[in-house]
């Protein structure tokens, strides 16, 4: 099983579920986290990510790194200077369509949405109005160029958006092991399993940071076209990398194969909600009964988390609840383990800005 992961987290794609995983799998194993300075949610995120925004780099406190998975803007020379040679990278990407939607509801804060009615209302004047000096407003035009380190104020019409397109995918596939796909979670959990040698309990999980349904809106044809025309850089690396992940499927696993695993682990996933949950599934949060489980809310969208059984033993109960202990705390509770000499006042994460 490798040791060393890199997990590059990208915005509203089901990152939040992988880097519950990671830490599970991680604090199981007793391995040290790349966690970010301070006490801070993300590595800094939206400045390109430096070694220094690592808790014990600088210090050098800490001799090696087993596991990175926390938001940044991502530099891959400024990453190596962390983790060791022989880290495994992988990341995930999501539809630019359902993705737009899901970031325009989770930052309506953001000054390019701030103002706009609905998101039709943005694409209609985002060619005219949108400002990209402003702080933020980078999640409104190809969200995932940006992550990964590109220029995403980059539109089809221009005429070296072809070159810088093929530039982008090719960086990322030079850079990166695999390639998740958000819409195809538990396929992607089945070849990552395979790709870091791991069982598949490994890759159970249940989904975190997600909204309910009543703040997800179904979108228009025309709207549907309009993102990815407004995303088009954000399209291509999708399309590119959509089609590469069934390469490997069908090269590394083969159909029938993936099909019996994918079976297996939603039937251990099953199990696992009977035993854990309450009510067998996730809640809007103002029905979760302990505070301290309760994820962080933002913009206009309706974060859900989940109630544990009431009837569970303790060794049941310390292990469902790292299933479902939200992103901040959990980061928070590794921190306190890693750097307890940091953690005397007991500060608690400080969660992302949301402006």
């Amino acid at each position: 099983p490798k040791s060393h992961i890199f997990f590059f987290k990208t915005h509203k794609t089901a990152s939040s579920t992988i880097l519950n995983i990671l830490y599970r799998y991680g604090e199981s194993r007793n391995f040290t986290f790349a966690l970010p300075l301070n006490k801070h949610s993300q590595l800094f995120y939206p400045y390109f990510f430096a070694s220094h925004f690592v808790e014990g780099v600088s210090s050098r406190s800490v001799k090696e790194f087993n596991i990175m998975c926390n938001h940044m803007r991502f530099r891959k020379s400024e990453v190596a200077k962390v983790m060791p040679a022989d880290t495994f990278y992988f990341s995930i990407l999501r539809h630019p369509v359902s993705m737009m939607e899901s970031i325009f509801i989770y930052y309506k804060s953001i000054p390019a949405f701030q103002k706009t009615r609905s998101l039709d209302s943005f694409l209609e004047n985002s060619w005219r109005s949108y400002n990209a000096s402003i702080t933020n407003n980078h999640f409104a035009h190809n969200a995932l160029a940006f992550d990964f380190g590109f220029d995403n104020n980059v539109n089809e019409d221009a005429e070296d958006f072809g070159e810088k397109a093929r530039m982008a995918i090719a960086t990322i596939q030079k850079e990166f092991h695999l390639i998740l796909i958000s819409e195809y979670f538990d396929e992607s959990m089945i070849l990552l399993r395979h790709a870091l040698c791991w069982s598949l309990e490994d890759v159970v999980s249940f989904k975190l940071n997600s909204r309910s349904k009543q703040t997800r809106h179904p979108l228009s044809a025309n709207t549907t076209e309009e993102i990815k025309r407004w995303n088009a850089l954000d399209w291509r690396i999708y399309l590119h990398f959509n089609t590469t992940f069934w390469h490997k499927v069908e090269s590394q696993i083969g159909k029938e194969q993936m099909k019996r695993e994918v079976f297996k682990l939603r039937e251990l996933q099953a199990k696992l909600a009977h035993t854990c949950l309450r009510e067998g599934e996730a809640v809007d949060p103002s029905l979760i009964r302990n505070v301290e489980l309760k994820p962080f809310q933002s913009g206009a969208a309706v974060i859900q988390g989940y109630n544990l059984n009431s009837h569970i033993d303790e060794l049941t109960k310390t292990k469902c609840e790292r299933f479902i202990t939200p992103e901040l705390q959990y980061t928070n509770r590794l921190y306190t383990r890693q750097f307890p000499e940091l953690t005397g006042n007991n500060k608690q994460i400080k969660p992302r800005a949301k402006k």
